[in-house]
């Protein structure tokens, strides 16, 4: 048994590949495409708001680095998953499935603690609009996002690090990309300890901020039913696009969790492909496209910005001419 874990260790297998016949170029051009939107979306706002000083203030910088984390998360997954389609013996590295998981679920906590984080700059400038300079300070938002960076990263490596030292007793994984979970199951020992862990993981990084956004909405909801019916109107708008994500984005994690907490065996592979794919595709796509296309400040930046390129391209062209 000792061998067997010391051989399989080495090594993953994903399972759920098989040989799609020419249909795995279409495939691969398909998600090729995917990975470029996603990167194109994702750049273009984050540049924008990098670029227009009007922008620089504590909503727009949190949309940024809203769009940076699709960025990390959909660079821990894409390049790996094109390969996997079109290769033919499925196999990752220890080494790489770790950093794999390492990318990908830092991707998944750093997405909420973004998203706590705004929600808590919509609480203050809605419900404490004369105090939102003063409590929203640049280091204020400094400290929020080290917090929101630097604690999900510490909390995964350590869950990471506690699955690195189980003994293996297999090498298959019933997935699309590796997952601490589906690693744990395949321990030959007692991992009574990375599950108490785990659930610690759960409700710091992940139930924790789901009910304090819960609850700045609740308080939202509750100053604007007494406010004017344009003070309602101007919350509303400003909310809505981090309503839209947050719904989007709880929809998709509560998928992908349902889906590690499954028997992978018994549940449909088509199923478990479209679940980890939306997962890891809707939100990167989603979240650019809603603070891009309905927050007009961003809108209006990002065409300025085409717009004075247009300009100078054309000047440029006068000038050889």
């Amino acid at each position: 048994m000792q061998n067997n874990a010391s051989l399989t260790s080495a090594s993953f297998q994903f399972t759920l590949f098989t040989d799609y016949g020419p249909f795995r170029y279409l495939f691969f051009i398909l998600c090729l495409l995917i990975y470029i939107t996603i990167i194109f979306i994702n750049v273009v706002v984050s540049m924008t708001i990098c670029f227009v000083k009007s922008l620089h203030q504590p909503m727009y910088i949190f949309i940024c680095c809203l769009c940076l984390n699709s960025l990390w998360g959909s660079a821990g997954f894409f390049p790996r998953f094109l390969m996997d389609i079109m290769s033919d013996r499925n196999f990752i590295s220890r080494v790489s499935c770790f950093s794999q998981m390492y990318v990908i679920h830092t991707y998944v906590t750093h997405e909420l603690t973004l998203l706590t984080v705004m929600a808590y700059d919509r609480y203050v400038a809605i419900c404490h609009p004369l105090h939102y300079h003063s409590k929203m300070t640049f280091r204020m938002v400094v400290h929020l996002l080290t917090f929101a960076v630097v604690y999900p990263a510490f909390v995964v490596g350590t869950c990471l690090y506690l699955s690195s030292l189980l003994p293996l007793c297999g090498n298959k994984l019933h997935r699309i990309f590796c997952s601490n979970w589906s690693v744990v199951q395949l321990s030959c020992m007692d991992t009574t300890v990375n599950n108490i862990v785990g659930r610690l993981f759960i409700v710091s990084t992940i139930l924790t901020p789901l009910f304090f956004v819960l609850y700045t909405y609740l308080r939202i909801l509750v100053v604007c039913r007494r406010s004017s019916t344009e003070h309602r109107g101007k919350a509303l708008q400003t909310c809505l696009p981090h309503i839209v994500t947050f719904v989007t984005y709880s929809f998709s994690l509560f998928c992908e969790l349902s889906l590690s907490r499954l028997q992978a065996d018994e549940i449909n592979t088509v199923l478990i492909v479209v679940l980890s794919l939306e997962f890891l595709i809707i939100p990167p796509i989603n979240n650019p496209l809603v603070y891009g296309l309905n927050l007009p400040q961003i809108r209006r930046a990002i065409f300025g910005v085409i717009w004075i390129h247009k300009q100078s391209k054309h000047t440029g062209t006068a000038i050889k001419h």
